[in-house]
Formats: structure tokens, sequence, C-alpha cells
């Protein structure tokens, strides 16, 4: 009998799997999604709870005043600016807008799983180039270029890697790209880098660059799913063409504005993060479990091999502590693992040397 046939790529795809979680008010320590341990500001309760009394309403149309507050606080144009349902909408509006059948579209050997799901729904072939040392390469990236790409991305910081290139790395990136191909800048973990835009100013003066953004991480807002997208005005108004209308609800405007308000809530996130950040990774290297210096909320732990990895996993969700094996990133030796609150890290960190030692043993 005959049926509906998907279209060419979707059989291809492999379900997104994201982080695991624990039972509901058990003593599960939930370090696998790259959430904010301190949760959401005070302030985007508040402000969501105000908002649910209005939710008969329709939101604004376009998220106007979202668009406006990120304008201010980042110095740019609110109508550059373009928001999705998590920034994972906007990078399938940007497959869907530029990417078909007989396309290519590149992305890198460790980076973020949605490029590939994003390229494959758009029709198009997904283009794996290696990195270097689990750090992006600009010169395979130019080197893996045909004139079949239509959009290279790159997450800067890369997840999982917790890696990033300098800006002028990013820069000859974008330089040296044929006009017709889109870069896409990841900056999902931007604001955990100090004094980066998260390549804001090359999407203002490039016309192929596309800068993403999201509320998931640092602003804790992950369940309500919000991220923006900033570039030149003519390549938003091709966006804005597959955006569905009121994409954002109004509870998730009025949280997302509260939380960008909220500097006393960011300035704590960040110093925590930054100080665990650098406790955890020494606590774990001086056990003998190696990871690059991260530039994001989370460590990339490298164990001896996989077998040993994924028993380091196993005992961790033994003791209550879930982690995200990352063998899907083609790191299948490597566990990552966000930094949580000062009780979480330590928890881990003994956890890690507790296992390490029973394997000597």
């Amino acid at each position: 009998m005959n049926k509906p046939v998907p279209q060419p790529g979707i059989m291809e795809i492999d379900l997104y799997v994201g982080g695991a979680s624990g039972a509901p008010g058990s003593n599960v320590v939930k370090l696998s999604s790259n959430e904010n341990p301190f949760g959401p500001s005070e302030a985007a309760v508040k402000a969501a709870g105000v908002a649910a009394h209005q939710m008969h309403r329709y939101p604004e149309i376009d998220g106007y005043s979202l668009r406006v507050a990120l304008a201010d606080k980042y110095g740019l144009e609110a109508d550059n600016i373009i928001l999705g349902v998590g920034s994972d909408e906007i990078l399938q509006m940007i497959c869907n807008a530029y990417a078909g059948p007989g396309d290519e579209v590149i992305y890198t050997q460790h980076g973020f799983a949605m490029y590939r799901i994003c390229a494959l729904g758009a029709g198009a072939t997904p283009v794996e180039v290696p990195e270097c040392e689990r750090v992006t390469d600009v010169d395979a990236i130019l080197a893996a270029v045909t004139d079949a790409t239509r959009i290279v991305f790159i997450a800067n910081p890369n997840n999982p890697t917790s890696t990033m290139i300098g800006l002028a790395e990013v820069t000859r990136l974008a330089d040296s790209l044929p006009p017709h191909v889109v870069l896409v800048l990841d900056g999902a973990y931007a604001e955990f880098v100090e004094e980066y835009d998260g390549g804001a100013e090359l999407a203002r003066t490039r016309p192929n660059v596309i800068m993403t953004r999201t509320f998931s991480k640092l602003y804790g807002l992950g369940g309500l799913r919000v991220g923006w997208g900033y570039a030149q005005r003519d390549v938003i108004d091709v966006l804005n063409r597959l955006r569905a209308p009121f994409n954002i609800s109004t509870i998730a405007l009025e949280a997302a504005k509260a939380a960008l308000a909220d500097t006393a809530h960011i300035d704590k996130s960040l110093a925590e993060n930054a100080r665990l950040r650098v406790w955890l990774s020494e606590a774990l290297a001086a056990i003998g479990v190696q990871s690059d210096a991260s530039m994001t909320n989370f460590i990339l732990a490298r164990f001896h091999d996989q077998e040993e990895a994924e028993a380091c996993n196993e005992y961790l969700k033994a003791q209550g502590l879930i982690v995200r094996p990352v063998s899907s990133y083609n790191l299948p030796h490597c566990l990552r693992i966000t930094v949580g609150d000062e009780p979480s890290c330590r928890r881990v960190a003994h956890a890690i040397g507790a296992f390490k030692a029973g394997a000597r043993a």
C-alpha cells in the first residue's frame, strides 16, 4: 500500500538526545545540560508570574520589546535582530532559507548536533571537517568549501569541546569565504568569555555573517526557549519570512527582558562559574583526568579510552551524578560535565576520584 514518503534526508537524522535528568525530588545532581546551577533570576520568575495573567492574549508578533532590550544592552540595531524558540529555531530558519537539495553545509568534527540535523532537514548534504586537537580549524573549513557550499556553522566557544578560536581567526574565516556562503557564528556560550561580542561586529559589517545567541545558558531560561540572531537587515528580512508569527510567548518575552536587566544575578553566575570551572578542572587534573582550558560553563573531561569513560559514567550515575557522554560527537573517551554550584562540583570531583582509586585497586 502506498504511504506518505518524507523528503530526502529526513530519515538520515538521528533523533536529538538531550542531557539526562533524575527523578524530581531525588538527590540527583544534573550536570548534563549546561544549565545555570543558580536557576533563573528571581526578577525573571516574578516577571513570568505577572505575564501569566495575560496568557489568553497573543504575544507581540515579532518580540519587538525584547529586541529593543537586546539592542540597548549590546549596542545593536533592533531591526537587525530576530527571535527564535531557542537559537535552534534560528539555525533551522537559516538552513531552510539558504540551503537545499544539492547544496552542502559545513560543520566541524565535534560541532553541535543541530547543525547536521538542520542541514538534513533542509535536504542539504552535511559536510563534517576535522578539528585540530578539539579546536576549530579554519584552514580545514576553507579547504572543504566547494561551489556547492552554502552555509558554514561554527560554535565559538564550541559545544561540547569548550574550546574557542580568537577573533582574528574568526575574521579570517569570514573574509576568506566566498560571498554566497553564509557563516553562522553560534554564540550560545559567548557570555562566558570576557570582552567577547560573540561575532556581533562581524555580523554588523559582513553581509554573509549571522550571529546566534541564547537565553538558555547564562540566563537560566532553558525551559522557556528563547534565542536570538543578529545580521544585516536584508538577511533578517529573509529569515523573518520563515519565522512563525507570535513564536515567542508573552511569558518568555517578559522573563527574558527581566533576566537581561538583572545584572546582580548575571554577575554572580559568571563569577561563580569562572571560579568553579578552574577549581573543577584542576581537581580532576590532579587525579589524572585532563581537560582543555574551558571558555564555557562546562568542562570536557578526557579519560584513557572509551571503556574507562563509560565505566566512570555508570559509576557516577550510581552515585546520583548525571553527566553527558559525548560519543555521538566523536569523543567516546570523554564526558562533558556542567560546572555546577560548589557542592555539586566537589561531589562530582570526589566521585571521579573514588572511581579512579577503585579502578587502580
